[in-house]
């Protein structure tokens, strides 16, 4: 029987997915009248209900969907050394990702570019318009939150993938879309400004039927996340110190209780991108992308045996990041020739008794948890050379893996502080182990400066960055490529 929890968070989706389907259907003459960019949008904002739709709709391209060809999780992952492309190899441009043969022209790149844009213009479309309507002041300034947040983290991902890109705060007119990039460093300040401000107005938690908005944690959450790319320790502890006095905040006591149909959503989780298996398109694709062939999936994302061995012995995060021979698995015993490597990862998996569809899985992506925001906070105080300081966020991500253990006692012992290059590694290490498979590791060594030691076929100068789509650069001559492309 699905639960009640269960069936509020498919009726939220079913909502959402409605309120973008009947956006579209209402702006459909707008987007056919000239100037196409200028969207008339005042004949279609002007109640209360439209600026709730019109919100709705900024969420849609977040998720991992087959419609979206959401590919953020191939630059995160297969670029890095986690996992190898796998799969049968129909998709040439996992392969050129995981290969570094990628080019300007490779497919993935541009459906990228294109859905983040997208999310971007409907939320400045939101901004631009909200003040023509009739509605609550409070109403109005959640939504202005909600609108700057999506367009930030959407902004937070295009300069992460891409560095410098083009930055458009309203829905401009044709004559006027062809602006030039703007660098990463604009790019974050936006970003950190356009977080405090949606902060200001977002509420620290929903009722559940609205489970999965953006919050004041999720707010101050990427702007931390922002900080941290920039080296900017001080505002990271700053801002971790914030989410933590929310008092919303904690680590769950099952590691996999992050990756569970009925238990997402939860303590830990600050910022998650939601999935339904409703048949309307709103689940998740890794559901099936995934999963091994033997269990019905394409196969892609293939654990490397060499990241399996990189765990501590005992490490119960171990075979839920990637699974093993005679393990357990979404419902089944895994077995090796499960993949060529020998290991799949049960992150974002379900049995196919839990889904109706393979591609609409019910599984979220938790962008944000709380055991990350641990680590930034341990992470910036190593950085500040507060090695002592940095034990306790480290060691309450450790104990939480330790206390589920078979042997605690042995397993995943204290580290004990004892220079800054130590500390600074054990950190490192602990990221890779507690945040495996959820997209982060290739960003992690380029923000770290040792992509190049660890990845084969990683050219410095070049690839801490993927290029800019070639259509999107014969489009508009103001943009210049990246370089090496």
């Amino acid at each position: 029987m699905i639960s009640n929890k269960r069936i509020r968070f498919h009726l939220l989706y079913k909502f959402i997915a409605i309120s973008v389907l009947l956006f579209t259907l209402a702006c459909t003459d707008i987007l056919d009248k000239d100037p196409i960019a200028t969207l008339d949008s005042s004949s279609f904002f002007q109640t209360e209900v439209d600026a709730e739709q019109a919100i709705n709709a900024a969420y849609n391209p977040l998720l991992f969907n087959n419609a979206n060809g959401n590919f953020y999780w191939a630059f995160g992952i297969l670029t890095g050394d986690e996992a190898m492309t796998g799969g049968d190899g129909s998709r040439a441009g996992l392969i050129e990702l995981e290969s570094f043969t990628y080019t300007p022209r490779t497919e993935e790149l541009n459906s990228f570019w294109k859905l983040q844009y997208k999310g971007i213009n409907q939320c400045n479309l939101v901004l631009d318009n909200i003040e023509n309507i009739t509605i609550s002041a409070d109403r109005k300034n959640q939504i202005v939150g909600e609108a700057l947040f999506l367009r930030s983290y959407y902004y937070f991902l295009l300069a992460q993938v891409y560095g410098d890109v083009p930055l458009y705060l309203r829905v401009f007119p044709p004559d006027e879309l062809k602006i030039p990039k703007s660098s990463r460093q604009d790019v974050f300040a936006q970003i950190i400004e356009d977080c405090t401000e949606a902060a200001s107005y977002l509420p620290k938690s929903y009722d559940n039927s609205s489970v999965g908005r953006a919050t004041k944690g999720a707010a101050f959450a990427l702007a931390a996340k922002t900080q941290l790319y920039q080296s900017n320790w001080g505002e990271v502890l700053k801002l971790v110190a914030q989410i933590k006095d929310l008092g919303i905040y904690s680590l769950t006591n099952k590691y996999a209780d992050n990756f569970g149909i009925l238990t997402q959503n939860n303590t830990e989780s600050i910022w998650e991108i939601q999935h339904a298996n409703i048949e309307l398109g709103v689940g998740n694709f890794l559901n099936q992308w995934w999963a091994s062939r033997k269990i019905n999936g394409y196969g892609f994302a293939e654990v490397k045996n060499d990241y399996i061995a990189t765990f501590e012995i005992g490490d119960p995060r171990r075979n839920i990041t990637g699974a093993s021979n005679n393990e357990k698995y979404v419902g089944v015993t895994y077995k090796k020739s499960f993949s060529s490597t020998g290991h799949s990862t049960q992150k974002f998996i379900q049995p196919d008794s839990s889904a109706t569809q393979k591609a609409d899985g019910d599984i979220n992506y938790p962008a944000i948890r709380f055991a990350e925001v641990l680590l930034w906070e341990a992470e910036a105080l190593v950085e500040s050379n507060k090695i002592i300081e940095a034990e306790v966020p480290l060691e309450m991500v450790r104990s939480r893996a330790r206390n589920e253990s078979l042997d605690p006692i042995n397993t995943l012992p204290f580290v004990k502080s004892v220079n800054q290059e130590q500390m600074r590694e054990a950190v490192r290490k602990e990221r890779t182990f507690e945040l495996g498979m959820e997209m982060h590791r290739f960003f992690d060594l380029v923000r770290w400066g040792v992509a190049g030691d660890l990845l084969s076929g990683f050219q410095k100068g070049k690839h801490e960055f993927f290029p800019l789509p070639q259509i999107e650069i014969d489009l508009n001559n103001a943009l210049k490529q990246n370089p090496g492309y």
